[in-house]
């Protein structure tokens, strides 16, 4: 390992000269072992590593996220997938999957068009059945503890043989007080080292005090999300995995309605007819991807209409109306969401309930949380005040 690391540039190609490196004169707690990752991959590597380092600690189980732009894009534990959720992410031909794999297949399933081109984190040892799924997968890079041998093969002939492959020190810990510079001036503040655990989510303000222990681990697993993704956030997750992630909205109930039309966009992929989509032979699975987003949305008619269907569909779909979307979403339940700074208003607890939100977790501290308490109590969800504000910038 080396004190320093030149970059190509910075978060612009004018942006030069660039590089990272320690102050205080020890080593980079990274090597790369393949590639020669630039100032956005690094950001993405550092924010992903802390995030599934904790949702590892606090959950016991192997995780991983997708990041794009300094927030992640999907984050996910280790659980087994169900035979929908495989056939969702595209995995359904891989066989048999570790927990590290499933937790990778969940965090890129959950938002496949933001996860296009993604930096990769896991909190474990890359294995073979990981390093598969992401060979054929877009992507810039990956973070990993260590890789297995022929893990690290596979990985090394991704991008022409020139994938971004970094191994990080587990046993690095950051100085407490952390500095960056805006403008040439320096700030400086202490490392937000708040643990995020079951004990956080003690003061339940509703009427509903019942919060089962699955459901505090998925919202635990919201807050952690929520610890490195860009602010305003809020993140709706779902069995383990972070279903709809907004981030860097100005405004909180925008942002609670584009977390909740994502997460909305990865109940809908399990629906019948969009599960039966028929592909043609030797398509591109960004071009799938985006096909599947179109098609749900109500701009469908630019992958349906005629002379266009053709080039994705071996068989003309038929439509998802409106009205079979509304009943398919009034079926996805027992959905738990976080959020990183309080609600304001009683809307943002309206427009988490059309999406299934039954478990919140939040700071409080609004002049008016009395109305958001009551907003909760009319469709009985269960809210704990964390008292604990987690914005990222």
């Amino acid at each position: 390992m080396a004190n320093e690391m030149l970059l190509k540039y910075g978060c612009n190609p004018n942006q030069k000269p660039s590089r990272v490196f320690m102050e205080n004169g020890g080593d980079l707690p990274i090597e790369v072992l393949n590639g020669k990752p630039g100032y956005i991959n690094l950001l993405d590597a550092f924010n992903g590593w802390q995030l599934v380092r904790e949702l590892k600690a606090a959950t016991g189980m192997c995780a991983a996220t997708s990041f794009k732009h300094v927030s992640p894009a999907g984050a996910a534990i280790g659980r087994p997938l169900t035979e929908t959720e495989a056939k969702i992410y595209f995995v359904d031909d891989l066989g048999e999957l570790s927990p590290l794999a499933c937790a990778y297949a969940r965090a890129r399933g959950a938002d496949r068009m933001s996860s296009y081109g993604d930096f990769i984190a896991l909190s474990d040892i890359c294995d073979v059945p990981t390093a598969k799924m992401i060979q054929r997968e877009v992507s810039d890079g990956i973070i990993a503890p260590g890789y297995t041998d022929e893990a690290l093969e596979i990985l090394r002939s991704k991008r022409k043989g020139s994938y971004n492959i970094i191994k990080i020190d587990e046993s690095y810990v950051p100085e407490p007080i952390e500095k960056k510079q805006v403008f040439g001036v320096t700030f400086e503040q202490g490392r937000n080292e708040f643990k995020i655990d079951r004990e956080l989510l003690s003061n339940i303000v509703t009427d509903n005090k019942e919060i089962p222990d699955d459901k505090k681990d998925d919202l635990i697993i919201s807050l952690i999300t929520l610890k490195y993704t860009q602010s305003n956030s809020v993140c709706y997750v779902k069995n383990g995995q972070a279903i709809g992630i907004g981030a860097g909205q100005q405004s909180r109930i925008h942002c609670t309605r584009l977390a909740g039309n994502k997460a909305d966009n990865w109940w809908l992929r399990q629906h019948p007819k969009v599960m039966g989509l028929q592909f043609v032979d030797g398509i591109r699975r960004p071009d799938r991807d985006n096909a599947i987003d179109v098609y749900m949305s109500d701009e469908y008619m630019d992958v349906l209409a005629d002379g266009v269907w053709e080039n994705t569909f071996k068989v003309k779909p038929e439509v998802l109306t409106a009205e079979e979307k509304k009943e398919w979403l009034a079926k996805n339940t027992d959905v738990c969401l976080g959020s990183d700074a309080f609600f304001p208003f009683g809307d943002n607890i309206e427009r988490a309930k059309k999406s299934g939100v039954a478990y919140i977790a939040e700071p409080g501290g609004s002049i008016r949380d009395d109305h958001v308490i009551m907003t909760c109590n009319k469709y009985n969800i269960a809210m704990a005040f964390t008292g604990m504000r987690l914005f990222h910038h």
